[in-house]
């Protein structure tokens, strides 16, 4: 099964709001949800798309020619690409009935495993959503990288009791769903987090902390205060905050603040090898890439999966022999304009 049969295959199988695009770009949908789209005017997902088709990469072929090697080392773990599946939740409500999300989790989190990568897994009102994506992570020896959401301190351990049983090698905090409805009306109340709030649940955490939602120098500040071993550059995929600047337009001044002293993942419109090489060119240690992998589970499952991994692969592969990297270590800042 090749990407473009897994296109054509979950257009049978999506629901009424996705529109299944040959490249989710967040034109067609704009602010339908239910459904993909974003908050408001939908400006913010498609502004995430575009800003990363301005970037241009520097062709350079007068290099040594030897293979490439994408390996990506990070928290003690290995993987062959640079790039993990991005958290989805309500897939049932935002993309079709035939995956609820304890299906979705469990296909998502195996193939990207038996690819080599790793699958940041959703998290819901409902229990079971975290239950059943920490099993599927336990089953692949802790490769998956669960995301609990800001919920009130009580929720948040009884989530990160299941995070343990795991063996996750690291565990998410999307910081900023915290403008979700559902989380706005909890009681106690859940959502924003102070860094002396944050902190606590960093400290109480035995793995690597990562924090998903960051969009200026300061907020990376205040997660590196925390205690964060990394962070992920996201607006959400523009699904909480409307008008907001494209991850690509302030991943570059984030690394240079940050200066080492955490890892620095970014998502929002990435949507192939070349746009993978990018981000990395800008500084990023790797990227997350969300509702394209919807698609390929929906149109293939875990075969799905599996040829839009390759197919990423083979972009980013391309594209640094192109360009004179032979590693992910060669890419470098000139390599993009």
């Amino acid at each position: 099964m090749n990407y473009q049969e897994v296109i054509e295959s979950a257009r049978n199988q999506m629901g009424k709001y996705c529109r299944t695009c040959i490249e989710c770009n967040g034109k067609a949908c704009k602010n339908q949800m239910p459904g993909p789209g974003a908050k408001g005017l939908g400006d913010t997902a498609i502004r995430n798309y575009d800003k990363w088709r301005e970037i241009r990469v520097n062709m350079d072929t007068l290099t040594e020619n030897k293979p490439v090697d994408t390996t990506f080392r990070i928290f003690e773990q290995e993987f062959k690409y640079p790039f993990f599946a991005g958290p989805v939740g309500t897939v049932n409500l935002h993309y079709g009935e035939k995956y609820d999300d304890l299906a979705y989790n469990s296909i998502l989190v195996g193939a990207c495993a038996d690819a080599g990568i790793a699958a940041f897994t959703g998290d819901g009102t409902n229990p079971d959503v975290m239950k059943y994506a920490t099993d599927a992570i336990r089953k692949k020896g802790g490769i998956g990288i669960p995301t609990v959401k800001p919920w009130n301190i009580g929720t948040i351990e009884e989530k990160m009791k299941m995070v343990s049983e795991s063996g996750a090698f690291a565990v998410a905090m999307d910081i900023d769903a915290a403008g979700l409805p559902f989380l706005k009306n909890m009681t106690p109340p859940a959502g924003s987090k102070s860094v002396s709030e944050l902190k606590e649940i960093v400290e109480a955490t035995k793995v690597p902390f990562i924090v998903k939602g960051i969009m200026t120098i300061k907020g990376a500040m205040k997660a590196k205060e925390a205690g964060a071993s990394a962070i992920v550059v996201s607006n959400h995929g523009g699904r909480v905050l409307d008008q907001c600047p494209a991850t690509a337009e302030v991943l570059e001044q984030i690394v240079k603040a940050v200066d080492g002293s955490m890892k620095i993942f970014v998502d929002g419109g990435i949507r192939s090898g070349m746009d993978i090489f990018k981000a990395l060119a800008l500084g990023a240690d790797g990227v997350l890439i969300a509702r394209p992998f919807v698609t390929a589970v929906y149109g293939g499952a875990e075969e799905g999966v599996t040829a839009y991994i390759h197919k990423l692969a083979a972009e980013l592969e391309d594209t640094m022999a192109m360009c004179g990297a032979h590693s992910l270590k060669e890419i470098t800042r000139d390599m993009v304009m």
